[in-house]
This record gives C-alpha cells, sequence and structure tokens, in this order.
C-alpha cells in the first residue's frame, strides 16, 4: 500500500497529523509534511505504508478537508 501526498494542495488543517503519525506540522510553511516520504514531482510525496499504519493512513486521507491526500492498494488501485 502506498500513500501519495500534494503538498501543494495542503491548507494546513493538521488532521492527517492527528490521525497518523507520519505526518508532521510544518509551522513555518503551513503545511504538513509526510516524513520519510521521496518527492515524485514537485509537491508531490509518495510513501510505503507500513502494514500495522495502513488503517491510520486510510483514516488520514478519509479526513484531509481538501483531498490532498490518496491511498493506493499494491496493484494501483485508489482506495481513499
Amino acid at each position: 500500500m502506498k500513500v501519495e501526498y500534494d503538498r501543494e494542495t495542503c491548507i494546513g488543517m493538521f488532521q492527517c497529523v492527528d490521525e497518523w503519525d507520519a505526518f508532521e506540522k510544518n509551522l513555518d510553511d503551513g503545511k504538513a509534511d509526510l516524513a520519510g516520504a521521496e518527492e515524485v514531482e514537485e509537491g508531490v510525496f509518495v510513501l510505503d505504508v507500513p502494514d500495522d499504519a495502513e488503517f491510520d493512513a486510510k483514516f488520514s486521507a478519509r479526513v484531509c478537508p481538501v483531498d490532498a491526500i490518496r491511498v493506493y492498494d499494491d496493484d494501483g488501485e485508489q482506495l481513499v
């Protein structure tokens, strides 16, 4: 499972930070950061989700008010 995070879309509500510890507050930029993620294109970050964090990753995507977080299964199908 992978999570894709579009940092440019983020508006800094930090609801994802409350749901999954992979997201961190960046108060200087007013946006969240996805720790350990790889930037695959400008402002878009991807991270492999550990098995024990799948629920948290999905929930962080569900609570994002601007849909900046998407979760994909191993076949590339979007789950959230």
